[in-house]
Parts: C-alpha cells; structure tokens; sequence
C-alpha cells in the first residue's frame, strides 16, 4: 500500500497511538478512511468524466466522417444525369436508331436490285412515269 512495508504501517501505528491516544485513535482512523474514500470517488468522477468526454470526442467524429460521406454522395447524385438530360440522350439514340433503319432498309432495296436487276429496273421506270405524270 502506498510502497509501504509492514514496519513501516507498524510505525505509524504505534506513533499514531502515542500521539492521539486511544480514544481518540479510532474516530481519527474513520476520518482517514472517509478522506481515502472521497479521493478514491474524486479519481473515479474524473475517470469517467474523462471516458465520456472521449466518446463523445470519437461519436463527434464519426458524425462528422458520415457528414462527409453523405455530402461526397449528395454530390454524386447531383452530377448524375437528370431525367431531363436522360430523355434528350434516349432522343438521340432513338434519332441514331431510326437513321440506321433507314439506311438498313436502303441497302436491303441495293441488295435486293443486285438479286433481281430485272425487277429494279421495272421499279425505276414504273417510279419515273409516276413523277412525270
């Protein structure tokens, strides 16, 4: 206790006794238990006070790390495409789309002419005298 030796509490015990008597020796020893107590409640408050305000430190830092985190993905969604932008892009692939049908369908007639000249060749004229009538 204290790096005390049993000597010395003996010591201090027997100075104690000589000093204070014994009537007044087990009063006093109840007040230096008292004293002991209080410091010992006092370390422990401090202690505890301490941890607290070392996990309210690390709550506060987590908080503000899901701050961060919630900002970087509000950030993301808002440079995502908005529904305006994604409806002109579906515009322009269904342009592209219906341009290479177009042209599908014009290289299926080019085949087809190649297969069967005869046939081209009546379509040609029969569309000429359309346009001239």
């Amino acid at each position: 206790m204290f790096g005390m030796s049993l000597p010395e509490i003996i010591t201090i015990a027997v100075i104690a006794v000589i000093v204070l008597g014994p009537e007044k020796l087990p009063e006093t020893m109840i007040n230096i238990a008292k004293m002991f107590k209080a410091v010992k409640k006092s370390v422990n408050d401090a202690k505890a006070s301490f941890d607290q305000e070392m996990k309210i430190a690390e709550l506060k830092e987590d908080a503000r790390k899901y701050k961060e985190n919630l900002t970087k993905t509000t950030e993301n969604v808002r440079k995502k495409l908005t529904f305006e932008e994604l409806d002109e892009l579906k515009k322009g692939v269904n342009d592209v789309k219906s341009s290479v049908s177009d042209s599908m369908d014009s290289i299926k007639k080019g085949i087809d002419s190649v297969k069967n000249p005869t046939k081209a060749i009546k379509d040609a004229v029969l569309d000429n005298d359309k346009k001239e009538a």
